[in-house]
């Protein structure tokens, strides 16, 4: 193969990640390889709460109908936005080295969340952050807020809200900064299932890609990203589910030498940060979405059912 073609979203974030992964390609086989933008189904609808919106894989449809048409080779995804179940003939391959995956709070006025004052205005989409920060602060106003990382960056610094809520990795990647930025870390404040990493989707049928791709992976971000949607998968979330989930690898621990061993912390909570239930279990590497489903297993038995069950009703009547 000499040319190959990646198909990616057209937001800054999304064509850098695509345009680095082209680069290590192009170093590594010395082949052409170029980019074909696409307009997702979240992309048109930019100015609308996900969570006011049925179905999945919003950010991903459009690019795998590509993948299945042949207009494109291969698929670049921020794998927090990958659902847990692909269409049929596609297949996840390489996982590349995983960025930072917490968030930041940023601010123009304010150092960290507990400088906020009573009552400010807090800017993020997602319900996992939504909850996760009421949990530590109930009495902040958690505002929706959409659009690409520079476009949230400019409603922050025109006054929209105290303090942004970002995934550091996309930040970073894009060179971005605030006057002000405070880690949302683990074990405190838990990621998306995947968040900081990326994820190469491609044909089944296409040995060559997998291939070509192989060099790519990172052994322990693959695991450690298996173990986190195993967790999502257990308890039947999506990427707007009030869900987090975050693994470390671990060498220097009580199994075989040969065996990298994971720690996983999971969490599921309501949107409102009242019920907030949180585990963590070790296990193998090479059993990542096994471990994945045990600590959805032990969630679900703590509480973590009832939490789902009320966010499933609480989005269909919010869709209805």
């Amino acid at each position: 193969m000499t040319q190959l073609t990646i198909a990616t979203r057209g937001s800054s974030l999304a064509r850098w990640q695509a345009a680095h992964i082209r680069s290590l390609l192009v170093e590594k086989h010395q082949i052409e390889v170029r980019l074909l933008v696409l307009k997702t189904q979240g992309d048109l609808i930019a100015e609308s709460p996900l969570s006011s919106l049925d179905g999945k894989g919003f950010f991903v449809k459009e690019i795998e109908e590509a993948l299945l048409d042949g207009r494109a080779d291969l698929a670049v995804h921020s794998m927090k936005d990958l659902p847990m179940e692909l269409p049929v003939g596609l297949t996840l391959g390489a996982v590349p080295t995983r960025g930072a995956a917490h968030d930041l709070l940023l601010s123009t006025r304010y150092p960290d969340l507990k400088s906020l004052p009573a009552g400010a205005r807090v800017g993020t989409g997602s319900p996992r952050r939504r909850s996760q920060l009421l949990a530590e602060r109930p009495d902040l106003e958690i505002v929706p807020v959409r659009g690409n990382v520079d476009t949230r960056l400019k409603k922050l610094e025109r006054g929209d809200f105290a303090a942004l809520v970002i995934a550091a990795a996309g930040l970073s990647r894009l060179g971005l900064s605030a006057p002000f930025t405070h880690e949302l870390a683990p074990p405190l404040f838990l990621p998306a299932p995947g968040q900081g990493a990326l994820g190469l989707e491609f044909r089944e049928d296409r040995k060559d890609i997998a291939a070509m791709l192989d060099f790519l992976d990172d052994p322990a971000t693959h695991a450690c990203v298996e173990a986190e949607r195993g967790f999502l998968a257990g308890l039947g979330g999506g990427c707007l589910a009030p869900v987090a989930a975050y693994a470390i690898a671990d060498k220097k621990n009580t199994a075989p030498d040969d065996v990298l061993c994971l720690e996983l912390h999971g969490l599921a909570a309501d949107p409102e940060g009242a019920r907030c239930i949180r585990h963590a279990r070790k296990g193998a590497a090479n059993e990542a979405r096994a471990l994945g489903l045990a600590l959805a297993a032990e969630v679900r038995a703590a509480g973590g059912e009832e939490i789902m069950r009320d966010q499933a009703l609480r989005a269909k009547g919010e869709q209805s």
